[in-house]
C-alpha cells in the first residue's frame, strides 16, 4: 500500500480506475443497444473492429508522441476526447438520433483516444515510481484496470436498465474526472530529449521488439492466444440467448473475469512474482484457455460466472509479467514507442478478438466459436513453448 501512499502515483492510478470504469460502462452500454437495435452477432463483433483500427492506424504515430510530449498531457487529452463521445451519445438519444453508422463513429472516436493513452499512461508509470517498485506498480496499475472491469460493467448494466442515457452521462463524468486527476501527477524524470524524426526512429520500436526474442515471444503469445479466446465480445447472446437474463446479468457477466483479476493483482502488488516467471507464464494462458472452454460449454448462471473468474486470474498473471518485462526490459526513451506497439499488440488480441469471435459466431454459432477459440489457446501456448524457448525458460523480469 506504500505506492498509494505517494501522491504521483495514487493519481495516476486513480486516474486509471475512473477512465476504465467510464471505458468498461460504455462497452457495456453501446454492445446492449447496438443489439437491441440490429440483434446481429456480426455487429457485436463491429464494435471491436472500430476501435482496433485506429489503434493498427496510429500505432507509429502515439509512439512517437509519447517518447516526445508530455505523456501526463497526452493521457489528459485523451480523457476529454472520450469524455465527448460519451456526451455525444448522450445527446443523440436525447435527440432520437441514435443510428449504428453513429455509434460506431463515436466508438472509433473512443478507440482513436484509447490508442493514445493507454501507452502514455503506463509509459508514464515509469517516470512517477522508481526503478525497483515498477513490477509492484504494475501490479497496482493492472489492479486499477481490473477494478474498473468489475465496477464498470456492472454499473454499466444497471444504470443502462434505469435507462441509457444515465450510463452515458455517468461515463462523461467519470472521464473528466479522470482527466482532472491526470493533470495532478508529478513526475520524477526532466524532460526527455526527442530524437531526429527519421524513418529508422519511427519504427525504431518494431525493431527493438524484433531484436528481443523475450519481449517478441511474450507480445505474440498475448497477441494469438487472446485473439482465439475473445468469449467476452459474445457476452451479450450468452446472457439473453442461452442464460437467459437481462442488461444486469450481463454486467455481472463482464465483471466476474475481472472479480478473480482484481483479488489475484492485488496479491501480485504485495507479493511479487520474482522466479520461473516463464513457466507461471506459460501455465497461466493454459489455465485462460481451459476457462474459455468450461464457460463455452456451461448452461448455468453460475458456473459461467466461475469460469470467467478463473479466466480473470489466470489472464491477470500473464498481463503483470507482460507489463513489467515490457517496462523493464525498455530504456527510458524508448518506452513510449514499445509501449504503443505492446498497446497494439494488446488491442490487437482483444478489439480483433471480439470481431473473430463475432464473424465465427455468425458462421458457426456462439458455443462452438468459445469452444474453438478456447481450444486454440491451448493450442497457441503449446507452440509457443517450442517457438521461444528464451521465454519459457526466463527467470526474473531483470536481464
Amino acid at each position: 500500500m506504500a505506492l498509494l501512499r505517494d501522491p504521483p502515483f495514487a493519481f495516476l492510478w486513480t486516474s486509471r480506475v475512473l477512465s476504465n470504469v467510464a471505458f468498461h460502462m460504455l462497452g457495456v452500454a453501446v454492445a446492449w443497444q447496438l443489439y437491441t437495435l440490429t440483434g446481429s452477432a456480426l455487429d457485436l463483433g463491429l464494435v471491436g473492429l472500430v476501435q482496433f483500427v485506429p489503434m493498427v492506424v496510429l500505432t507509429l504515430i502515439v509512439g512517437q508522441v509519447a517518447d516526445r510530449y508530455d505523456r501526463r498531457l497526452i493521457t489528459t487529452v485523451c480523457q476529454i476526447v472520450q469524455a465527448t463521445a460519451a456526451a455525444a451519445l448522450t445527446f443523440a438519444i436525447l435527440g432520437r438520433w441514435e443510428n449504428k453508422a453513429g455509434i460506431l463513429t463515436l466508438v472509433a472516436l473512443v478507440g482513436a483516444a484509447r490508442a493514445f493513452e493507454n501507452p502514455s499512461a503506463t509509459a508514464l508509470v515509469s517516470d512517477v515510481v522508481a526503478r525497483p517498485s515498477t513490477a509492484r506498480a504494475m501490479a497496482w496499475v493492472v489492479s486499477a484496470n481490473q477494478t474498473a472491469q468489475i465496477v464498470g460493467p456492472a454499473l454499466g448494466g444497471f444504470l443502462y436498465a434505469l435507462g441509457p442515457v444515465v450510463a452515458y452521462a455517468t461515463a462523461c463524468g467519470l472521464f473528466v474526472l479522470a482527466s482532472a486527476c491526470a493533470t495532478l501527477v508529478r513526475t520524477r524524470h526532466s524532460a526527455r530529449v526527442p530524437e531526429p524524426v527519421t524513418l529508422a526512429a519511427v519504427f525504431s520500436g518494431l525493431a527493438f521488439i524484433w531484436s528481443r526474442p523475450v519481449l517478441l515471444g511474450v507480445m505474440t503469445l498475448d497477441l494469438f492466444a487472446v485473439l482465439l479466446g475473445g468469449a467476452t465480445a459474445l457476452l451479450p447472446i450468452y446472457a439473453r440467448d442461452i442464460l437467459g437474463t437481462g442488461p444486469g446479468g450481463l454486467g455481472l457477466l463482464r465483471s466476474a473475469p475481472a472479480v478473480g483479476a482484481l483479488a489475484t493483482s492485488l496479491f501480485l502488488a504485495q507479493h511479487p512474482l520474482h522466479r520461473r516467471i516463464g513457466r507461471i507464464l506459460f501455465r497461466a494462458v493454459f489455465v485462460f484457455g481451459a476457462a474459455t472452454v468450461v464457460f463455452g460449454i456451461s448452461r448455468t448462471f453460475v458456473l459461467s460466472l466461475a469460469a470467467l473468474c478463473v479466466l480473470g486470474v489466470a489472464d491477470v498473471v500473464s498481463v503483470v509479467i507482460r507489463a513489467s518485462l515490457v517496462q523493464l526490459r525498455t530504456p527510458d526513451r524508448m518506452r513510449g514507442r514499445v509501449s504503443a506497439v505492446h498497446s497494439l499488440f494488446t488491442g490487437t488480441s482483444n478489439q480483433l478478438g471480439a470481431f473473430e469471435s463475432g464473424v465465427v459466431a455468425a458462421l458457426v454459432g456462439a458455443v462452438p466459436a468459445v469452444l474453438i477459440g478456447g481450444l486454440g489457446t491451448i493450442a497457441v501456448a503449446a507452440l509457443w513453448m517450442a517457438l521461444f524457448p528464451e521465454l519459457r525458460r526466463i527467470r526474473t523480469f531483470e536481464e
